[in-house]
């Protein structure tokens, strides 16, 4: 799996010019409110649910309201993709104030979405399970098959609703606060945060992972999954595997203090 995606980051073929996602800065200074951030969900409907309960009660315990940050990853692997984006689409139940940030698989969903025979290796990363939960049944469709892949497309259309495609596209790809900063991959070392390019805040892995930003911040990314939170230089890393370990990780931030709930 990890050669596919590595594979797919480099080589997948361009596609249309699309607008670059939103960059959210909300100033240089520290957070007054706590900051709850959520790592890659896959599809898993019920540990979502269950964070954000862990969440609303953390608040409710200690009287201080805050912002819920949601680190990309949405579909894909695991089994309700299609149920994760309609339950992010809605209020939140417990009023929360969520911020969801793109992903990888969410970014490639959509380009798959528009465009299945070019984007078609998505369906090696996971892909097949959102098809799924979506009701599809790719291997029923011929997707590998290229006389159908206008059938497809066609379908896709119908079947994924327009605020799902709408939910996608409108994704930012990071978002800044005072000295943290909170993106799906990670940064490339040494490289101030205005150039840093889109492709690497949703791919990039082992440059990052080794050196950490390099930069006078704190980088709190997911993408890479751990067994445990993985704290390295500059970097906080809350990926824990949740479609396969049913760990759904969430990091509190609260006035330079660090938890997980």
């Amino acid at each position: 799996m990890r050669k596919l995606t590595d594979w797919f980051s480099r080589r997948r073929p361009a596609g249309p010019v699309r607008p670059r996602r939103r960059r959210i800065d909300l100033g240089q200074n520290p957070p007054t409110y706590p900051i709850y951030a959520i790592g890659d969900v896959h599809g898993c409907i019920d540990e979502l649910r269950d964070a954000e309960a862990r969440i609303a009660h953390d608040m409710a315990e200690n009287h201080r309201p805050g912002m819920v940050i949601l680190l990309g990853d949405y579909v894909d692997r695991g089994p309700a993709s299609s149920h994760v984006l309609e339950h992010l689409i809605r209020p939140s139940q417990y009023g929360l104030r969520r911020i969801p940030l793109c992903g990888n698989h969410d970014d490639i969903f959509l380009k798959f979405v528009d465009d299945p025979e070019r984007y078609s290796e998505w369906l090696g990363m996971g892909g097949e399970q959102t098809l799924l939960s979506y009701g599809m049944d790719p291997y029923n469709l011929g997707t590998r098959q290229k006389r159908n892949r206008a059938k497809l497309g066609d379908l896709l259309m119908e079947t994924v609703p327009v605020p799902h495609r709408k939910f996608l596209a409108n994704l930012p790809v990071s978002l800044t606060i005072g000295k943290l900063v909170f993106v799906h991959a990670g940064l490339r070392p040494g490289i101030p945060l205005q150039h840093q390019s889109e492709e690497d805040m949703l791919w990039i892995r082992e440059a990052f992972l080794a050196a950490g930003p390099q930069l006078p911040l704190l980088v709190v990314h997911g993408h890479t999954p751990h067994p445990e939170p993985d704290l390295g230089p500059g970097r906080i890393g809350i990926d824990t595997g949740a479609y396969y370990s049913g760990r759904l990780t969430v990091l509190k931030i609260d006035g330079g203090r660090f938890s997980f709930l």
